[in-house]
């Protein structure tokens, strides 16, 4: 295992920006951000594999056959042609093979325009000696494909610095099995096995080293498109798994009790708040969870609670409305207390996330065992107020890993609690507090605080609140509508409609 090769950031960004420069040739076709990063990743990955093979010493086979060559010395249609069928082929691969190509497609039409992809593609080295940080160029892209705002390919991408200061907060250690089950592009993963990599203690032994290729890492994916780009990205890391198992697991996280749990469970679950079947709102019917309700982030974190062995911790980002909400908001966050040691929330500015105006924080918890007394595991929470007297994220002005700084250095990682100190944006509220809360809500402002900072909240507050869920109602059935959009695109205007298959 070697450190990523991203300690030259200004090659890689050059890079990145090549690359995505030929994002806006092939737009003219149609072809969006996200589609076209999709074939970076598969041009990219096969050219990894070619250079390989090819090594003078120990070289790895990985596509069964010499695909790069056969594409790469192919021309015109019958390049379109050969690419098309490796694209096929490799989809029964094993492993990371198979999920970074199952169901893919190609998307460039025009031959002329692929085969200058391909050039390009194979003008730079993957591997080895002089190759770019092909991580880092890797995260540039997918950082460029988030900002492309009219595919919404921004919420599956949660931005780094945001995920560097989380992952600087629970320091990923080598006896950790990290899980995130709504993992996106991967970037709580990669940033992980990153911070692993450049903490790594001395005296490990080979048992230890051996683990971290045996499933110590791990996601799971909604979407198809979305897990190979994750599986790329931690590829393209170093990231890999001995026993060929894939990386991310591409299905619905929700839909059973787990049957493999973490020490570390990091994630930033879909920000739409209903899960929908046929129009229709779905509840999960799960023994684990605490509350029956459609509301997915809630239901998220019930399932984070599930994953995590005792003595395990996590973080999640949640919106707002997870904070305040009541009926099965109330019972959860109240069992929550109970089970778990609540012990840390940021609150962030709105527009840190894709969406405009989408108000979000870091809940961060420790499955604890139940305390002998019965009282709840959490005794204090602590809230770090980003929020207050800050305006909103936009593009020209998203935080940066600098924004964070006090943060993390309020929380002192590594460092015992009680040794942590109030300030004018972080405060402490013991847990009985929390309790008597109008709706046990954690909706706490640690800044500038009014005479009563746990007094109920004003009747303008109430409405701001109904405001956020209309608007999060909004955003889930427009996200919904461009993935049904998305997902006919390949038919066309008359073509035939996806087979869904028998009916179950």
């Amino acid at each position: 295992m070697n450190p990523p090769a991203s300690s030259h950031p200004g090659p890689d960004q050059d890079l990145a920006k090549v690359l995505w420069s030929f994002a806006d040739v092939l737009r003219e076709d149609g072809v969006s951000g996200i589609e076209y990063v999709e074939q970076l990743a598969c041009l990219i990955f096969l050219k990894l594999a070619d250079e390989q093979s090819r090594r003078p010493l120990n070289p790895v086979e990985v596509t069964g056959y010499d695909a790069w060559a056969e594409i790469r010395w192919s021309a015109g249609e019958g390049q379109q042609e050969r690419y098309e069928q490796a694209l096929d082929r490799l989809a029964y691969g094993p492993g990371n093979l198979g999920l970074l190509f199952r169901k893919a497609q190609n998307r460039i039409p025009d031959p002329a325009k692929l085969s200058r992809l391909i050039d390009l593609v194979d003008s730079y080295p993957w591997s080895g000696q002089g190759s770019p940080g092909r991580g880092a160029v890797f995260e540039a892209l997918l950082a460029r494909m988030a900002a492309d705002t009219k595919t919404g390919a921004g919420q599956f991408f949660t931005p780094r610095p945001l995920i560097e200061a989380i992952v600087q907060c629970v320091q990923p250690g080598v006896g950790d099995t990290i899980i995130d089950p709504a993992c996106g592009t991967g970037g709580f993963l990669t940033k992980s096995f990153e911070y692993l990599v450049e903490h790594f203690p001395p005296g490990v032994t080979p048992a230890e080293r051996a683990r971290l290729t045996a499933g110590a890492f791990s996601g799971t994916e909604l979407v198809d498109a979305t897990a190979r780009l994750a599986t790329m990205n931690l590829v393209l890391h170093g990231l890999t798994r001995a026993d060929a198992q894939p990386l991310i697991a591409v299905g619905d996280a929700l839909a059973q009790t787990p049957t493999r749990h973490a020490t570390l469970v990091l994630t930033t679950p879909p920000f739409s708040r209903r899960s929908t079947i046929a129009g229709e709102t779905y509840a999960y019917y799960r023994p684990d969870f605490w509350a029956e309700t459609g509301n997915r982030q809630l239901n998220f974190l019930q399932h984070v609670h599930s994953l995590l062995q005792l003595n395990g911790r996590a973080a999640v980002v949640v919106s707002d409305n997870v904070l305040f909400e009541g009926g099965a908001g109330e019972h959860v966050r109240r069992r929550l207390l109970d089970a778990c040691d609540v012990h840390t929330l940021l609150r962030l500015p709105p527009g840190v996330f894709y969406a405009t105006g989408l108000k979000t924080n870091v809940l961060f918890f420790d499955k604890a065992a139940p305390r002998p007394d019965g009282r709840p595991s959490t005794k204090q929470l602590w809230v770090y107020d980003l929020r207050s007297h800050r305006p909103a994220s936009t593009k020209t002005t998203t935080l940066t890993s600098a924004d964070y700084d006090d943060f993390v250095s309020a929380y002192r990682p590594g460092r015992p609690r009680s040794e942590r100190v109030e300030s004018h944006v972080f405060r402490s509220f013991s847990v009985e507090d929390l309790l008597a809360r109008d709706r046990t809500n954690f909706d706490l402002l640690a800044a500038d605080p009014p005479d009563d900072p746990l007094a109920p909240a004003e009747p303008e507050a109430d409405l701001h609140h109904m405001a956020q869920e209309i608007a999060g109602e909004l955003r889930s059935a427009l996200e919904e509508l461009t993935a049904l959009t998305e997902a006919l695109r390949p038919y066309g205007a008359h073509g035939d409609g996806p087979d869904l298959g028998p009916a179950t």
